[in-house]
């Protein structure tokens, strides 16, 4: 009796075992001839950041950027005027970097009207725009954190 039931757990266990790696089967990535979707800097920030860390996302990063394109006439005066920094403060402004002190006189708000349109970020982080990039900063410590560059045609 007892070997019965040791010969018909084994048997259960076994049928499991087959049936989960038949399962598995077909759940990869992807066929190898199909090609992936390319990742964007946010993306792959996001992957490795905790959750709670503002980025931009795809879809935020196109309505920004269309935003910009279609009320170019409609900037407010500190937007409208399309400056360009010199090219060693444009190497300085990078994600994980800080934003130099001589550009923190230089930022401007985001519009309100695209703000509106993007999920809204955490308490203590703000997005604002500095020579045509919109970024995601901690004002108290100056932590650049994404950017969007050159959105202002």
């Amino acid at each position: 009796m007892k070997r019965g039931a040791a010969y018909a757990t084994a048997a259960i266990v076994a049928f499991t075992m087959i049936g989960s790696f038949a399962w598995a089967q077909g759940q990869g990535r992807g066929r190898a001839g199909q090609q992936q979707p390319e990742q964007t800097a946010g993306d792959k920030v996001r992957q490795a950041l905790p959750p709670s860390e503002p980025v931009f996302t795809t879809a935020e990063r196109t309505v920004i950027t269309r935003w910009f394109t279609t009320n170019r006439s409609n900037l407010p005066p500190g937007l409208a005027k399309r400056e360009t920094l010199p090219p060693g403060l444009e190497k300085q402004l990078r994600e994980r970097g800080t934003l130099p002190p001589g550009l923190q006189k230089k930022i401007q708000p985001l519009p309100v009207e695209l703000e509106r349109q993007l999920t809204p970020i955490p308490t203590g982080y703000r997005r604002i725009v500095i020579a045509g990039n919109v970024i995601v900063m901690n004002p108290t410590t100056g932590l650049i954190y994404d950017i969007v560059r050159n959105v202002i045609p």
